[in-house]
């Protein structure tokens, strides 16, 4: 027999159907009045990008300088929205400073900075660390060597013995120096069966030559790896990890007051060695006077990986907001003319680029790409179109554009601790004025078009570059010969590899 429904289950029904009609109906006429709306509003003007908002204001705190007892200066900005820290220990020595034959050595000594200091081993310190909940890092490029911090403020007082022990007590074991080198020889072994990694060797080492610091990159060629021992490590480190060559940054929930003695206490008694700091001077590198073409085999490469380039500027350039509005048009923006070219016009590649490397000497400035094998002449052709074309005036709205780019973008990268951290070491390594950070948008934005064409003049010029493609010879060599653009050279692999 079927279920009897009693009336008040009825009622109940009706209800429930009659509350779910009326929703139905209401949401129906809100979806129909606002079609009706947008209907009768006119449309959106698509013809052309919506004009960009005002640029934002950059408050960066102050940065509060104090110095310590041994003369380390100390440079503190307090942020109190969360309660982290971030520190930065400067060595203002890096890669630029490896003696001639021992080029890796600073890198390498930087790498084993926290694998074993004080009187913990590399497991101990590790393990230290992260019962901190803290982050800690060492690394090194050509003009600087640092060990970086992050820990939440409680810990604070924790964490800077290790910070101290890994900067001034590194112990070098040979354990820990075998097992890395034997990595990086790894490394290196394999970075020659990937075009992107030999190209990355084969471009400053036929630029800057094999002699000079930038020939090589910062971990070295496989023989001077094989060759560094824990005595190399220690000297380098007591030469230059000294206080008269240091700088700590700070910059979290603290104040200044309360974060000096705690800085002392972990760093005040780092004694300088007898005798001056070294100087780091390396001898200028010379410039190339024509263009250039070097190939360099990767039989069956999927991808020509190009570099065109010489060398560039140092970074205390009086020219550095004009050269960064230049290369953003170039190839520093997704927009920029290599990208829109080979990229988005011709399909070539995934991406195409551009970049001035500046260090306190005149590092190299590149354009690149990874470019279809069979379309690797086609693809130096347009580099050189883009590359020509810089030479002529910037139109008034790709040079707006451009400076937009550069100056909306600039205060987003002061978002966290560790992002003010890095712009303040850029400040202290580089000698930087002291409103630096205060005036960039405003030296961005003061950028003339005639600006940007004098930095072209002075630092692109197509016709004196090196022209550098690893790829697939038997597919590449004759179509790029018959572009004419220069002397050709096949380069062998072991001559900007080195031997493994």
């Amino acid at each position: 027999m079927a279920p009897q429904c009693t009336p008040s289950a009825e009622s109940a029904s009706d209800k429930i159907t009659t509350t779910v009609f009326r929703l139905f109906t209401f949401l129906s006429i809100v979806v129909l009045l606002g079609a009706t709306l947008a209907a009768q509003s006119s449309p959106p003007d698509r013809s052309k990008p919506p004009a960009p908002g005002p640029t934002p204001v950059l408050r960066v705190p102050p940065v509060v300088k104090r110095t310590l007892s041994n003369g380390i200066p100390v440079w503190v900005v307090e942020v109190h929205e969360v309660p982290v820290v971030a520190l930065s220990l400067l060595v203002r020595s890096g890669s630029s400073a490896d003696p001639v034959g021992k080029f890796g050595l600073a890198n390498l000594a930087a790498a084993l900075l926290d694998e074993g200091a004080g009187t913990k081993g590399a497991l101990e310190l590790a393990d230290a660390v992260d019962y901190l909940g803290a982050d800690l890092t060492t690394a090194s490029s050509f003009d600087a060597s640092s060990v970086r911090l992050e820990v939440p403020v409680a810990r604070l007082g924790d964490a800077l013995p290790l910070v101290a022990d890994v900067a001034i007590r590194p112990a070098f074991p040979e354990k820990e120096l075998e097992r890395i080198r034997q990595e990086r020889l790894t490394a290196l072994l394999q970075a020659r069966d990937d075009p992107a990694s030999i190209v990355a060797a084969a471009f400053p080492r036929l630029v800057f030559g094999a002699t000079h610091r930038y020939g090589t990159t910062a971990v070295g060629m496989p023989e001077t790896v094989k060759a560094l021992s824990v005595d190399d490590l220690k000297n380098f480190h007591a030469a230059h990890y000294r206080p008269d060559n240091a700088a700590l940054i700070v910059v979290g929930d603290v104040t200044t007051d309360a974060l000096m003695p705690l800085l002392e206490k972990a760093f005040g008694g780092w004694k300088n060695p007898p005798g001056p700091k070294p100087g780091v001077t390396l001898p200028p590198a010379s410039q190339l006077k024509t263009r250039r073409v070097f190939l360099i085999d990767k039989p069956g490469a999927a991808q020509s990986q190009i570099r065109i380039g010489w060398i560039g500027v140092s970074r205390s350039t009086p020219d550095y907001f004009a050269i960064e509005v230049a290369n953003t048009i170039l190839g520093g923006s997704f927009t920029s003319r290599l990208n829109q070219n080979l990229r988005e016009e011709h399909g070539y590649a995934y991406g195409a680029r551009s970049g001035f490397d500046m260090r306190l000497t005149p590092g190299p400035f590149l354009a690149a790409a990874g470019v279809q094998t069979d379309k690797t002449a086609e693809a130096l052709k347009e580099f050189f179109i883009e590359l020509d074309g810089m030479r002529k005036l910037i139109p008034a709205e790709e040079l707006n554009k451009a400076k937009n780019y550069v100056a909306l973008g600039f205060p987003s990268e002061f978002e966290t601790t560790a992002d003010i951290s890095r712009h303040l070491a850029e400040v202290l390594i580089y000698n930087l004025p002291e409103n630096y950070v205060s005036t960039f948008i405003p030296n961005v934005q003061a950028v003339t078009a005639a600006a940007v064409q004098g930095v072209v003049e002075k630092y692109i010029q197509p016709d004196k570059m090196a022209v550098v493609v690893v790829g697939d010879l038997k597919v590449i060599e004759a179509p790029v010969r018959a572009l004419n653009l220069g002397p050709v050279r096949v380069v062998p692999l072991a001559e900007v590899m080195g031997t493994p």
